[in-house]
């Protein structure tokens, strides 16, 4: 009877085993799916890379300048806007943002989610987002100086709203990896002292 019990019980542990492994495969499998994003990512990098292009081909298109210049400025706010309040968070778990407390102070939040989810972004993702990220600010100020040496001047003031919109998301984000739970819990600990000090 002894030798009879054994086995089933080898079995048990085994399917056990295999079962805790299979959930585990299927977690990593998720984690390292390739986009799991596929619009935001989409829309990460289609309003930048549009407005560049834009502003590389509008006078083939056009020869308003108002409407290339409406365009591309159209094109950089949707952009800025979009990874801002919607791609920062789907593809890499931060955000952003500025808040006016009672007293009229501008504070600035810069917010990281530390615990990754079911939704959590993939690498593939992460590094779409901080390429494009990176990139086109770097695009923008190389079209900086193309315009200030070839003295296209009425171009000069929709570069520099390139280069402000492109670089203000790119320092929120750097913000937000460097040191967004300092900020976080300063600004706390500030508006709870705040609210305990007699007017």
């Amino acid at each position: 009877g002894a030798l009879w019990g054994s086995p089933p019980q080898a079995l048990m542990d085994d399917t056990e085993d295999v079962s805790l492994d299979l959930g585990t495969e299927e977690e990593l499998a998720l984690q390292k799916a390739k986009i799991r994003h596929p619009l935001a990512t989409f829309f990460h990098l289609f309003f930048r890379v549009s407005a560049i292009i834009t502003y590389l081909f509008c006078d083939w298109f056009s020869n308003s300048f108002v409407a290339c210049f409406v365009t591309i400025l159209l094109l950089l706010s949707f952009d800025f806007w979009s990874v801002k309040n919607v791609t920062g968070r789907l593809l890499v778990g931060l955000h952003w943002w500025n808040q006016i407390d009672e007293d009229g102070r501008s504070h600035w939040v810069f917010e990281a989610k530390k615990v990754p989810t079911i939704a959590a972004s993939t690498e593939a993702e992460a590094r779409i987002f901080w390429l494009g990220l990176i990139i086109c600010p770097v695009i923008w100020i190389v079209f900086f100086f193309s315009t200030l040496f070839s003295l296209k001047m009425k171009w000069l003031a929709l570069v520099i709203v390139g280069i402000s919109l492109q670089t203000a998301n790119l320092y929120g984000y750097i913000h937000c990896i460097l040191g967004g739970q300092k900020s976080i819990s300063r600004i706390t600990s500030e508006f709870f002292v705040t609210a305990d000090v007699p007017k």
